[in-house]
């Protein structure tokens, strides 16, 4: 009997130590594996899986009662109905349907908001080359004034101009090298009507590479602030003479404000369209 008894224990030893051994070829508490070929955030629930909560759980209808699954505040709403108004509202008072023409036989070409405009004479090409991005000046002043009995408050706001800082580039048949030379329209000359004052201003001259879009900062620029005013007058005359003039200078000011007011129009609309998607 107590032979027996002392025998137990050692089969149960026994069968634990088989087990043990067995244990390392079993995937103990490891779920069965399976591919994953997409990202965990791209991840589709299959039809008849386990429908998870929250991330992939689809949203329901919006809480505007339009239907849509999507965010749809009625913040949103009254978001594209400003916009409606005022895309209506910039349309009625845009003054170009179409962008003006330039006098002078200047060809345009315009991507997004940069234009180009060329003209070729006697072996020279002059390319100007401006963006309206951030060309409409700041309003300065003091207080606003009150509209007087009668005169609608709109009626009273300044008409937005587009200003923008252009870049006149000259080049000749066979040369190397371009002339350029950085403008801009100073603050204090815009709206000026003296005809002896010029309404646009020399910033920098430099040479550049022909043929190369990036011009190198490793080119020598010259700083028109500390520059000898007959020098300076000389480069004035230089650029009136290829059809860079006040004359060119107010036509600019017209096409860029057109296209400036044309872009910001399908800006709201874009917006709009934005705002609204379902």
């Amino acid at each position: 009997m107590f032979q027996l008894l002392r025998c137990v224990p050692r089969v149960l030893g026994s069968a634990v130590a088989g087990l043990r051994a067995a244990a390392p070829s079993l995937p103990l508490l490891q779920p069965a594996s399976r591919p994953c070929a997409r990202p965990f955030g791209l991840l589709s629930v299959r039809a008849g899986s386990v429908q998870l909560p929250g991330l992939l759980k689809p949203r329901g209808p919006c809480a505007c009662g339009c239907g849509c699954s999507g965010l749809h505040t009625e913040g949103d709403k009254a978001f594209v109905d400003f916009l409606s108004d005022e895309i209506k509202e910039e349309k009625k008072i845009q003054k170009y349907k179409s962008l003006p023409k330039m006098s002078g036989g200047w060809e345009l070409e315009v991507n997004g908001t940069e234009a180009k405009l060329v003209r070729k004479v006697a072996g020279e090409k002059i390319t100007v080359t401006f963006n309206i991005n951030n060309s409409i000046p700041p309003a300065f002043g003091g207080e606003e004034e009150e509209p007087s009995q009668g005169q609608k408050a709109e009626e009273q706001e300044p008409e937005l101009t587009s200003t923008p800082n252009f870049v006149v580039e000259v080049t000749k048949d066979g040369s190397s090298k371009a002339l350029v030379l950085d403008c801009h329209y100073p603050e204090d000359e815009i709206g000026q009507e003296d005809d002896q004052s010029d309404i646009f201003s020399i910033k920098e001259v430099s040479f550049q590479a022909t043929g190369e879009s990036d011009w190198k900062d490793t080119n020598y620029t010259l700083n028109t602030d500390s520059l000898d005013w007959g020098l300076y007058d000389h480069l004035m005359d230089f650029l009136a003479d290829r059809g860079v003039d006040n004359t060119f200078a107010d036509e600019l000011v017209e096409l860029s404000t057109a296209l400036e007011h044309q872009e910001y129009i399908s800006f709201l609309e874009d917006l709009k369209g934005f705002v609204k998607s379902q």
